[in-house]
């Protein structure tokens, strides 16, 4: 018994903490809003570019615009990077700012609902169009 005691005060102060807490999802939710980050540079330039050049175009124009998949596939991925990224933002910022336990939980909770609506939302409007007659 003696030699159990010896052996687990043998160990480093890390060796007794790693596992808890919640340093496990720190550094993928850093990589994931840099990957995202990154990932809107050329997508949000494909927006940009599909927002000004059919700036006073008729909707048959941008329906006939959003029939290329191409098109539609790189505006929807464009969506749903920023979604993403936008939701890891404020995630940061709610978990920061916010210290009630309810509140929190309140706040994260729709950051994911409104998140997750938005794209829905635009994702079904741009393949509405892409798939119309």
């Amino acid at each position: 018994m003696n030699e159990m005691s010896n052996a687990s005060n043998m160990k480093t102060p890390l060796k007794r903490v790693r596992g808890f807490g919640a340093s496990k999802t720190g550094t993928e939710h850093f990589w994931q809003q840099r990957a995202t980050a990154v990932a809107n540079l050329p997508l949000m330039a494909v927006l940009v570019w599909f927002l000004i050049a059919h700036f006073g175009a008729t909707r048959a124009e941008v329906i006939a615009s959003l029939q290329n998949p191409i098109i539609a596939l790189l505006l929807i991925m464009a969506l749903a990077s920023a979604c993403w990224h936008m939701r890891l933002g404020l995630q940061v910022v709610i978990e920061d700012y916010l210290h009630s336990h309810l509140a929190k939980f309140a706040a994260l909770a729709l950051n994911i609902a409104i998140a997750t609506s938005f794209f829905a939302i635009a994702a079904y409007s741009i393949l509405k169009m892409s798939f119309a007659p």
